[in-house]
């Protein structure tokens, strides 16, 4: 039996990659491992790819959904990112980074919101070759 935060963590991304799809987003990998970085969702909008982290918490929980992509979080995932490119030589593509926070209440959802871009205007340094 899996523990509960990573329940918990699953149950987000389900949810995620549900409203994403309804947005017309193609899901293409879901907990992908690249070596020791890890992207919780790579889609594809029209012809941009699109890295997705998912923060999923629980009522309870002292911080928002939010709170967790830290500067620290926001470095692995453009790594992360740089690595799928790299493997799929894909630079050539327009890509961003979104993230999608998701609050469960009582065990059911309450509150999913998509953020587009919600990292790339804040990182210094361009992070695609281009």
């Amino acid at each position: 039996m899996p523990a509960g935060h990573l329940d918990l963590g699953r149950q987000g991304e389900d949810a995620a990659a549900e409203l994403l799809a309804g947005k017309g987003l193609r899901i293409l990998e879901r907990n992908l491992r690249l070596g020791r970085l890890e992207l919780d969702l790579v889609c594809e909008d029209g012809d941009t790819l699109v890295f997705v982290e998912v923060k999923t918490r629980a009522e309870g929980s002292l911080a928002t959904p939010a709170d967790g992509l830290t500067q620290q979080k926001r470095s692995r995932l453009l790594r992360a990112a740089q690595a799928y490119l790299a493997k799929h030589d894909l630079w050539h593509r327009p890509c961003r980074l979104d993230l999608v926070a998701v609050l469960f209440r009582a065990g059911a959802l309450q509150y999913i919101e998509h953020t587009p871009n919600a990292f790339q205007a804040d990182t210094p340094g361009s992070w695609q070759p281009w």
